[in-house]
């Protein structure tokens, strides 16, 4: 063996957390071609887990190490969500002890790549891609193992969990999840509302929080959020909520303050 390709295998191993997937098009940016990378294959140093994806080999990898490489290697903006952040964060409580469902978002223009979508995770995924929110707001990091990501935090993973609603997630599943969020920084919250470009997120938004009674909520301006005009029906043979012009599960009308 070369002193160059010694060398090379020596830095492949201290370019990226172990863990990390490390993805062919990023590895040609660092100096490893398609060549050398085939050759790294043969003699076992990578490990393909789809077409344009490896992992040095013995290592394991699981979604995190995944999202790691979208967001460090090529600038993605997918990340862990709605509840599966909220989880994260720690303010799922029992909520998401029984699932193995990660809950992923991203920009409408910012695809997973097919080695992800074809991998056999532990987990099963839940991918949406959507433009409700700006790519970049309302993110945080956490560390995960020997490595950190970028999920959403609180507010963002709340309003992500009310963009899923009802058909992807239960109305009074969010709002028990809203009842633990009494410690936001209202103008975080303002910022992201004024953001959000979905009717039907803000109103529920705002319906829950005071209806949870949060003291934050009582600083927001209303003025500056887009609540639109007319009723919106968010689930059929609701109870309506003429403050906020949206249909509820009469069960979760008997939650918490009435509005």
């Amino acid at each position: 063996m070369s002193t160059e390709i010694e060398r090379k295998i020596n830095r492949l191993a201290s370019l990226q957390p172990s863990g990390v997937v490390l993805q062919s098009s990023w590895l040609v940016k660092q100096g490893y071609s398609h060549d050398l990378q085939q050759r790294y294959k043969k003699s076992k140093w990578l490990k393909p887990i789809g077409i344009g994806a490896f992992i040095r080999m013995g290592e394991q990898v699981t979604y995190e190490g995944a999202i790691y490489a979208l967001q460090r290697q090529t600038g993605s903006f997918i990340h862990p969500g709605g509840r599966t952040a909220l989880s994260l964060l720690g303010k799922a409580h029992y909520l998401e002890l029984a699932t193995k469902r990660i809950i992923l978002f991203s920009a409408t223009k910012d695809n997973l790549p097919a080695w992800f979508k074809q991998y056999e995770w532990d987990c099963h995924i839940d991918y949406h891609e959507t433009s409700f929110l700006p790519p970049d707001l309302g993110l945080t990091e956490i560390e995960t193992k020997n490595f950190s990501i970028k999920i959403s935090g609180a507010i963002r993973a709340m309003l992500e969990c009310l963009y899923l609603a009802p058909q992807n997630q239960e109305l009074i599943e969010c709002f028990e999840l809203m009842e633990g969020l009494n410690n936001l920084p209202p103008r975080q919250v303002q910022t992201l509302l004024e953001n959000c470009n979905s009717i039907k997120v803000n109103r529920l938004f705002l319906y829950m929080a005071e209806k949870a009674g949060h003291s934050w909520f009582n600083y927001l301006n209303l003025n500056h959020i887009k609540l639109g005009s007319g009723k919106r029906s968010i689930v059929s043979n609701g109870v309506y909520i003429d403050k906020y012009k949206i249909t509820v599960p009469p069960e979760l009308k008997q939650h918490g303050r009435n509005i």
